[in-house]
C-alpha cells in the first residue's frame, strides 16, 4: 500500500513519543539509595527503559527473583508513580510532528507495554489524552507487544485496516509487533537503543534519527 494511503501514525511511548528516561531511571536510583547501593550511571540505565520495570530492575537487581523480584518491582512502581511527570517530556521534534498531522487530517495514537495506570495520568498531564485518537496501554488487553493485539486493537478503535497505519517504535518487539499485524513500522533510533541491539537485522521499513523524518517518510 502506498504511504499516501497512511491515515493514522501509532506511537510507542516511552523512547519514541516521550522521554521518560529522567523520571524512570531517578526512581530506580532512589531504590538502589534505599538499598544502600551507589546509583547506576544515566547512560547504562537509559539503555533499558524501553524495556519497562522489568528491564530495569534487572540491570539494578540481576540477582533478584521471584516474590523477592515483585516486591522490589512494586517499590519501584511506587517510586515512579509519585514523580511521573517531573522531568519527563516530548522527544524534540514531536510536538511538530503532531501538529502536522493533524493539520494533515491524520490522526495519531498511543500503543504502549506501559500500564495504564501510568499511561493515563502521564498522558493526561502533557496534555495529550484528549488529542490521541486512541490510547492502548500495556494492560488494555491481555496480550501485549510483541503481539500484533495491541496494534489490531489500536487499528479498530480508529476504524482503520492496518495497512493505513504506521507504527513507529524504539525496539524490536515494536518492529515484531507491527510485521505481524500487517502494519508499515519505522524504527526510531533516537529512543532507548543499547550497544548490544541490532536494528538493521529487525528491518523495519525505516530507520528515524529524529521524530521530523516522521514526516519526511510520509511523504517520500
Amino acid at each position: 500500500m502506498s504511504r499516501s494511503m497512511t491515515r493514522a501514525v501509532l506511537f510507542d511511548l516511552d523512547g519514541t513519543l516521550l522521554d521518560t528516561a529522567p523520571d524512570m531511571i531517578a526512581a530506580l536510583n532512589m531504590l538502589r539509595t534505599e538499598e544502600s547501593l551507589e546509583p547506576l550511571p544515566y547512560a547504562l540505565a537509559r539503555t533499558q527503559v524501553s524495556h519497562g520495570s522489568t528491564g530495569l530492575l534487572r540491570l539494578a537487581f540481576p540477582e533478584l527473583a521471584g516474590d523477592d523480584f515483585e516486591q522490589m518491582r512494586a517499590r519501584f512502581l511506587s517510586l515512579y508513580e509519585a514523580r511521573l511527570t517531573q522531568d519527563t517530556a516530548l522527544f524534540d521534534g514531536c510536538a511538530t510532528v503532531l501538529e502536522s498531522l493533524s493539520q494533515q487530517g491524520l490522526v495519531w495514537g498511543v500503543v504502549t507495554n506501559k500500564p495504564a495506570f501510568l499511561t493515563q495520568p502521564l498522558l493526561i498531564a502533557l496534555g495529550l489524552a484528549q488529542r490521541a485518537g486512541c490510547i492502548v496501554s500495556g494492560d488494555t488487553l491481555p496480550e501485549r507487544k510483541p503481539h500484533p493485539a495491541p496494534l489490531l486493537h489500536a487499528a479498530r478503535q480508529l476504524a482503520l485496516p492496518p495497512q493505513q497505519c504506521v507504527y513507529v517504535g524504539d525496539a524490536e518487539r515494536d518492529v515484531q509487533s507491527a510485521r505481524a499485524a500487517g502494519m508499515p513500522v519505522l524504527l526510531a533510533l533516537y529512543g532507548y537503543l543499547g550497544p548490544d541491539d541490532s536494528p538493521d537485522a529487525w528491518q523495519p521499513d525505516a530507520q528515524i534519527q529524529s521524530p521530523i523524518e516522521i514526516l519526511q517518510w510520509l511523504k517520500a
